[in-house]
Formats: structure tokens, sequence, C-alpha cells
């Protein structure tokens, strides 16, 4: 059964501007936690996750959802990608260290994944109001305006982007990234990966290393990216797949030859 793409923007940016939006910079003392070490949650978190949840299954029956404060709670769920159900994977609230201290650099995410493809994508970010989506095969589009990458410069050195090197791709990968990134021109992390989605999308930045692969922080951006023209490759050169758990790293990059530079000038291992 098919999706309606402009369907589910409505319900992704309905649910946002009744959940997530309104407790901006409004949150309460005990509406905010650490649900692990040095990972917040909020009430808006939880609410919008579970009206997302439901208005997403009742969209596309059949459907189920896997929701990254449901999958704190149950692991379990991440099988999920692996059944022949259609799976919304839902982040109610990326950057919520950003969305707790009142930095308006957060993004609603949802992606819609089909037998370990994801088929669909939305970044809606609520402060400017702004929905980026796309389609597998019908392009990326935002406010009625598809989305092209531009050519970026071809000297390593002037390719900018962020590299989050953490020990999540192994310390080996992070101290190789800790001691190269003044190969290239690397900008400040935004702690919301949705909001650098975006900004690949638009081509304000060339570049995005990621070392903690959630299937919410890119599935929805990877597929974005990759309509975009761009590229979205593990750090082995597969293809990215939001069912993939064992990569050490996420490189994307707005066409392969740019890739190829940015993997020998970053990720490849020196030749002993």
């Amino acid at each position: 059964m098919p999706v309606d793409i402009d369907r589910i923007s409505r319900i992704i940016a309905e649910t946002a501007n009744a959940e997530v939006r309104p407790r901006f910079r409004a949150l309460a003392h005990g509406e905010v936690r650490e649900k692990s070490a040095g990972e917040l949650v909020t009430v808006a978190d939880e609410a919008a996750e579970r009206v997302l949840t439901r208005r997403l299954r009742d969209a596309l029956p059949g459907s189920v959802v896997l929701g990254e404060e449901a999958a704190a709670s149950d692991p379990a769920v991440f099988q999920l990608l692996e059944g022949t159900d259609p799976v919304w994977v839902i982040d109610p609230v990326d950057g919520t260290g950003n969305f707790a201290r009142g930095v308006p650099t957060f993004a609603v995410m949802v992606a819609l994944v089909r037998r370990g493809e994801t088929h669909a994508g939305w970044i809606y970010e609520p402060v400017p109001d702004r929905m980026t989506v796309a389609g597998q095969g019908s392009g990326t589009w935002q406010a009625g305006t598809r989305l092209v990458m531009p050519a970026p410069p071809r000297e390593p050195r002037e390719l900018r982007g962020t590299l989050h090197a953490s020990n999540h791709g192994g310390r080996d990968l992070r101290r190789r990234l800790d001691h190269r990134r003044g190969r290239v021109h690397a900008v400040k992390s935004q702690r919301c990966a949705g909001a650098e989605y975006v900004r690949l999308a638009l081509g304000e930045q060339h570049f995005a290393i990621f070392t903690k692969l959630a299937p919410w922080d890119h599935a929805p951006g990877a597929l974005i990216v990759q309509e975009a023209g761009g590229i979205a490759r593990l750090y082995d050169g597969r293809t990215y797949a939001p069912n993939v758990a064992d990569a050490a790293a996420l490189l994307l990059a707005p066409d392969a030859a740019t890739w190829q530079t940015l993997y020998r000038t970053l990720l490849r291992p020196e030749p002993i």
C-alpha cells in the first residue's frame, strides 16, 4: 500500500506543533531526565512519540513502529527492521539536549522502512517551521522546491563538514579522525543530526561523518541526501541501510568522487 507523503508531513507537523513546540523553553522541573549516561529525554519526546505511533499506524494499516523512546525501554523492538511489515522509524525530538537547553536547533524525524530499505523520510524543524521530505525515486523536496546538492569543491581543505568522532566507531577510528580533521574544513556540530542532514541537502555543508548509527538518527536523512543526488555509504563502502548495525562509520558526500576523496583523506588506515 503506497503512503501519502503529504498526509504524513501534516501528521508530523501537527504533532510537533501540539506536543513539542509549546514545551520549548517551557519545560517544568522534573520534565527532563537522564534515561542513560549522557542521554536526555523530556516529556516532549515521550508525548510526541506516543501520538506519532498512533497516528502513523492508523495512516498505514499493518505497519509497526520503532521509536527511539520505545527502544530505550525495550531493545527487542530493533528486530522489527528485520521483519516484513512496514516500519515507521521515529525520532520524536532529535537534538533533545538542544531542546532542553532552549537552543532552537532540533527536529522531528520519521522514516518509512520496508524490508530493510528506506522508502520515505521526513525531517521537520519546528522553530523555522521547515519540512524536508524525500521519497525513494521521487527526489528531495522543501517548500515545493526540489533540492539538488550543488557541485562541491575538489580540494579537501575546502570541503566543509562535521566529524562526529565518538568511540562508537572504535578508538582507532576516533584517533584517526581527530588527527586528520585539519585536512578538511571541519565545522562545529549542530548537535542535531536532522539539522545537519538538511544543511547537506541544501549545500550549506559538503559532508558529514557519523560513528553512532541509531536508525532514527540516519534513516530519514540518508534518504534525503541520496534523493538530492548525494552519497550515503558506510565505512566499508556499503550503501547505508537502517538495519545495518555492524558499521564503524557513515560518510555522506555530494557525489561519489567526493566520497572517495574524503575516505582517503579522513578514514582510510595509513599503509604500514
